[in-house]
């Protein structure tokens, strides 16, 4: 007389040497007692793995994390071909590789901010070094009354009325000196009009 056997479902009695096809169909069940048991027996190794590519263990255990995580949230879809472990290394392998790009092109990233930075820096200071290279010769150039006018309205910022009492001439004619001043340093400085508009309200 034959006895029957009674077998427990397999998700319910696992052990550490549950085969790796048995495994691989839990865990593409969501299983969660295989996917621990998976957990505490690779993770380990894994990140010792992701840290001889990495050399920093805290982002090795971001790596590992991120590939278990990837296994549990895509196990129904994923295509688990061979071995659990085989899997598991070349999924670190990859997370690894792809952080590395990654790492690469932000450092690229940077490096070409930085180097920007320093062009534009160079290209303002050698615009304001020639800007004010200009503006001095062509203040220069102004008839003396109309370049003292300009300089006690625009750099010592008196009214009209206060440089015709300091210079003893009309009002009428302080505006006469600063129109033609103006006039004639807008044509000298043309080419940086609209950086000597902002600063002297010309």
């Amino acid at each position: 007389m034959g006895v029957a056997l009674q077998i427990a479902p397999a998700h319910r009695n696992i052990g550490m040497e549950l085969q790796d096809q048995s495994i691989t169909a839990l865990i593409a069940a969501r299983d969660e007692a295989a996917f621990e048991q998976v957990f505490k027996q690779y993770y380990k190794k894994l990140h010792a793995y992701a840290c001889s590519f990495l050399n920093d263990p805290d982002e090795a255990e971001e790596r590992v994390q991120q590939v278990f995580f990837k296994l549990w949230e895509r196990a129904g879809h994923l295509n688990l071909q061979g071995s659990i472990p085989a899997y598991l290394y070349r999924a670190v392998h990859n997370e690894c590789l792809n952080y590395q790009k990654h790492e690469k092109i932000k450092s690229a990233h940077r490096l070409h901010v930085v180097h920007r930075m320093k062009n534009d820096s160079t290209t303002d200071k050698s615009m304001n070094k020639e800007l004010e290279q200009q503006f001095r010769e062509a203040l220069n150039e102004l008839p003396e009354q109309c370049r003292t006018v300009f300089q006690l309205s625009r750099f010592e910022e008196l009214k009209y009325r206060e440089i015709a009492d300091k210079l003893d001439i009309s009002v009428k004619t302080v505006e006469n000196h600063m129109g033609k001043a103006l006039k004639l340093l807008r044509l000298k400085l043309v080419d940086f009009l609209p950086f000597i508009a902002i600063l002297l309200n010309i």
